[in-house]
This record gives C-alpha cells, sequence and structure tokens, in this order.
C-alpha cells in the first residue's frame, strides 16, 4: 500500500517548529511497514529546511520515505500535468484523523489486519486516553 504519514503531531509530539520527541513506537513501526514493502510517503505542512530536518530525522532512525509532499520521487509541475498537493495514498496516517492518532501499535495491527474504526470498536480492543477506569460498586453506590 501506499500510506501517507504526517510528522508533526504523528511521529513526533507537537514542537512545531522544533521537532518534539517521538511518540512511542512510531519510528519503529514505520520501519515494519517498509520492511513488509509498503510505500511511505511523508505528508507535512512542513517546507524548506523545517521539512529538510524532518526527512533527516526520520532518516537517522532507519525511515526514508518513498516521496516527501508528492506522489513519486521525481514528481514536479513539470512533469504531471495533474501535480497536486492532494496525495493519492490507500492510506494516510494522522494526528487529526476524525477519532484521533491511535497508538502505533493499533495502527499496525489495523494495516496487518485490514481493519477500520468500526471493526477495532466492535471487538472492544479500543479504549481511549481518557476513558476513567470502571469504578466498583459498593454497596449500590458508585
Amino acid at each position: 500500500m501506499i500510506i501517507a504519514v504526517d510528522f508533526d503531531g504523528t511521529i513526533v509530539e507537537h514542537e512545531y517548529p522544533a521537532i518534539g520527541r517521538e511518540i512511542p513506537f512510531a519510528t519503529e513501526t514505520l520501519r515494519m511497514l517498509m520492511k513488509q514493502n509498503h510505500k511511505l510517503i511523508m505528508w507535512s505542512v512542513r517546507e524548506g529546511k523545517l521539512l529538510d530536518d524532518a526527512v533527516k530525522w526520520c532518516k537517522d532512525r532507519g525511515v526514508e520515505f518513498y516521496a516527501v509532499n508528492k506522489d513519486y520521487p521525481e514528481e514536479t509541475l513539470d512533469n504531471n500535468n495533474h501535480f497536486s498537493r492532494k496525495l493519492k495514498a490507500d492510506l494516510f496516517i494522522d494526528d487529526r484523523n476524525l477519532g484521533g492518532l491511535p497508538d502505533w501499535g493499533q495502527i499496525y495491527n489495523m494495516i496487518q489486519k485490514r481493519q477500520t474504526w468500526e471493526d477495532i470498536i466492535n471487538e472492544g480492543s479500543f479504549e481511549t486516553q481518557h476513558e476513567q477506569p470502571k469504578r466498583k460498586k459498593k454497596w449500590g453506590i458508585f
């Protein structure tokens, strides 16, 4: 598959324009996806040096993208009369997904098992970070 991956808030914590700390298991998961021949595209609002820094940060951790902010490495306005910032990808991994960003283990499992959010919710394996633990009832009072 072709998988577009956001950088800030998805691979690293939001510290833009600085690079935040890695979100746990982000680069490890991306390396596993690359080994399985998925094509990864960095899909970021970053441009210029800020974008170069993000690409280098990932490369230093073993994540090399097939393309950056375009559909394929050689894509330019001159050689693609349909050039658009809207990527043609099978999946988008972004912290601004409807429903938020699952943890990277869940992302990996969703890709491997070709699961949807509905599948995850129906099997009861999704818990939000803000979900309160269930309290035991004591004498009929919560």
